[in-house]
């Protein structure tokens, strides 16, 4: 089924492969309820301010931002230096000449917001080639199909079960990494930060390596431009780090925020991001 809908995706004509994207993400939607009501759930805690239509809508966004992601991914093998300024542009490029000229890698934090799949895609096509932390797909034949695109433009993938000596060499060569770091994590290595205003459980994995490394930390995100009909790849200005794990964690999780906030429809809100509770509260999902 996934094999089929990627071919239907990456053959068809672009505006159609769009129409069919929106399709495709609005049966996400139908056919798996939960989803939604995880999105709205979360949307209650982080904007308790807003009323109940405007977080209809954001989460109608969420799942046009899904199938717009769906139809990149799937014109992967067809994007290449050519042709890829037709699908981003970036914005902010001087913040990564800066941590390059720093002599001490990159480290992207970066987040489901936007276009996450195409930031990186793109950067290899646009600039160099990076390193990209992956978490493998619970379907062996989608994940397959999902790391042969995600290479295609010369990014070297690295398994999240074994990936943090590899990173090291690669920023001590001052080479890009970029790590997803906006997902409920286990308490094992995690810290509870502020996001959104509720504690969220946070693998402080990223800022242990930027404080090992010396590395420069980025926020960036590819984000949906509906005037430009295309994405643009933002980088922000690097995050100062003082090497504490917690602290820095923090710091990071609050740049993420700022971000969402800016682009609240293209956040990934179907995640259960605050699972996790400290010691002694309830769980926020339970009957949901």
């Amino acid at each position: 089924m996934a094999q089929a809908v990627v071919a239907t995706l990456q053959h068809a004509p672009r505006p159609v492969a769009d129409r069919l994207g929106h399709f495709y993400a609005g049966l996400l939607d139908r056919f798996i309820p939960r989803l939604r009501r995880t999105a709205e759930v979360n949307l209650t805690f982080a904007f308790p301010e807003r009323d109940e239509a405007w977080r209809t809508t954001t989460t109608d966004e969420i799942f046009q931002s899904i199938g717009r992601i769906l139809v990149a991914l799937s014109r992967f093998p067809a994007i290449n230096k050519g042709n890829v300024g037709d699908w981003i542009r970036y914005e902010g490029f001087e913040h990564y000449v800066e941590a390059k000229n720093a002599g001490r890698g990159v480290l992207f934090a970066t987040a489901h917001l936007g276009n996450w799949e195409l930031s990186a895609f793109a950067h290899a096509l646009l600039t160099e080639p990076m390193h990209v932390v992956v978490r493998p797909l619970d379907n062996p034949v989608i994940d397959e199909m999902v790391e042969t695109r995600r290479g295609l433009s010369g990014n070297n993938l690295l398994s999240k079960r074994d990936f943090a000596r590899s990173i090291l060499h690669a920023l001590r060569r001052n080479e890009p990494v970029g790590i997803l770091v906006d997902q409920n994590s286990a308490p094992e290595n995690a810290v509870f930060v502020p996001f959104f205003g509720v504690p969220a459980s946070t693998n402080m994995t990223f800022a242990r390596l930027a404080a090992r490394s010396g590395a420069a930390v980025i926020p960036g995100f590819a984000v949906w431009s509906e005037a430009e009909r295309k994405y643009i790849l933002r980088f922000y200005p690097l995050l100062q780090m003082t090497g504490d794990p917690e602290e820095d964690t923090r710091r990071i999780q609050a740049s993420i925020e700022t971000a969402v906030r800016e682009y609240p429809g293209q956040w990934l809100w179907i995640h259960r991001r605050w699972k996790h509770r400290p010691a002694g509260e309830p769980d926020l999902y339970a009957r949901r």
